[in-house]
C-alpha cells in the first residue's frame, strides 16, 4: 500500500517478499472488513422497514442517519406503554443503533441493533409508562395519568417491536427516505419509508433502544423500583 509505495521510490529497491506479503495481508484485511461492513448496512437498508411492511402502520417513533441517535446505546431495551398516542407530522424508516466498543450486552450482535426508526414532529401520550429490566427489579416511570398528557416535540425512537391499533390521515408508503417532508427526520438515501399527516395508536406498546426529543414534558411524573414492568 502506501507505505510500501514510499519506501520503493526513497529507497529504489523492491520490498522483500515478507513485507510485500505482509502489506497485501493488511490491504486485504482491510478491504474485506470494508466490504462487511458495507454488506451489512446494505442489509439493514433492504430489510429493517421492508420486513415489517405489512405491519408498518404499527411502528412509531429517532433516525440513523441525519438524525441518528447521537450516543452509543446501552443494549438494554425498555418497555414503552400508552393507553393512546396521537402525534402530527409522522415518519418511519430503518436504521442501525450501536452499542459502546466492548459492551457486555453485545451478546451474538456484534454490538449493533437493528431498528425501525420513527419520528414524530409533535405527540401526546395518555398514561405513559415506561420500565427497563435491571435483572429482577424493574425501574418504572410513569406519567400522564392525570387529566394532563405527556407531551414531547421532534420524538424520536428505536424499535424493535411494536403493537397497537392504528389509524393514518394521508399516508404515503414507499418513500425515499431522503425525501421525507412530513415530519422533523430524513433517511438515508435509498432507504425504504412511509409519512403521513397524523398518527393514531391506541393500546400502544413498544420495545425500544433508544429515544430523543428536543421537548419532553412528563406531567405528574412518577419513578419507583417494582418486581413488574410495564
Amino acid at each position: 500500500m502506501a507505505s510500501s509505495s514510499d519506501a520503493t521510490s526513497s529507497a529504489g529497491s523492491t520490498p522483500e517478499p515478507s513485507e510485500a506479503s505482509e502489506s497485501g495481508s493488511i490491504s486485504e484485511s482491510l478491504e474485506g472488513s470494508e466490504r462487511r461492513g458495507r454488506v451489512r448496512l446494505r442489509r439493514a437498508a433492504v430489510m429493517a422497514v421492508p420486513a415489517t411492511a405489512v405491519a408498518a402502520g404499527l411502528m412509531i417513533m429517532t433516525a440513523q442517519g441525519a438524525l441518528g441517535v447521537q450516543f452509543a446505546i446501552s443494549g438494554m431495551p425498555f418497555t414503552v406503554t400508552a393507553t393512546n398516542l396521537d402525534g402530527e407530522g409522522f415518519a418511519q424508516f430503518g436504521g442501525l443503533d450501536e452499542m459502546a466498543p466492548g459492551s457486555p450486552n453485545e451478546g451474538e450482535t456484534g454490538g449493533q441493533v437493528l431498528v425501525v426508526v420513527s419520528a414524530i414532529k409533535k405527540a401526546t401520550l395518555t398514561k405513559l409508562c415506561q420500565s427497563v429490566d435491571l435483572g429482577g427489579t424493574n425501574l418504572l416511570i410513569r406519567a400522564g395519568e392525570g387529566s394532563q398528557k405527556v407531551s414531547a416535540v421532534n420524538l424520536t425512537t428505536d424499535s424493535t417491536e411494536l403493537s397497537g391499533d392504528a389509524s393514518f390521515d394521508n399516508i404515503e408508503i414507499g418513500n425515499d427516505a431522503s425525501t421525507l417532508d412530513k415530519s422533523h427526520a430524513q433517511g438515508p438515501k435509498g432507504v425504504f419509508s412511509q409519512q403521513a399527516d397524523t398518527v393514531h395508536i391506541g393500546n400502544l406498546r413498544q420495545t425500544n433502544y433508544a429515544t430523543t426529543a428536543a421537548v419532553f414534558k412528563l406531567p405528574g411524573l412518577k419513578l419507583s423500583f417494582s418486581d413488574k414492568g410495564c
